[in-house]
């Protein structure tokens, strides 16, 4: 799943997910970031809530 451009967020928006260990975790640059998960599936799940959020 591609990460959405940062024209397609807010200002100061840019989601990536990021990897330690076993564990992927989504964060924004707005300072968000969502809680450690095994599964990259549930991570970018964190991360298009905190999207949808944002009203995107």
């Amino acid at each position: 799943m591609a990460e959405p451009s940062p024209a397609h967020l807010p200002a100061g928006h840019h989601i990536s997910t990021t990897e330690r260990g076993p564990f992927c975790t989504a964060r924004c640059t707005c300072g968000w970031y969502g809680p450690a998960r095994r599964a990259r599936s549930l991570a970018r799940a964190d991360a298009d809530a905190h999207r949808a959020q944002l009203g995107h």
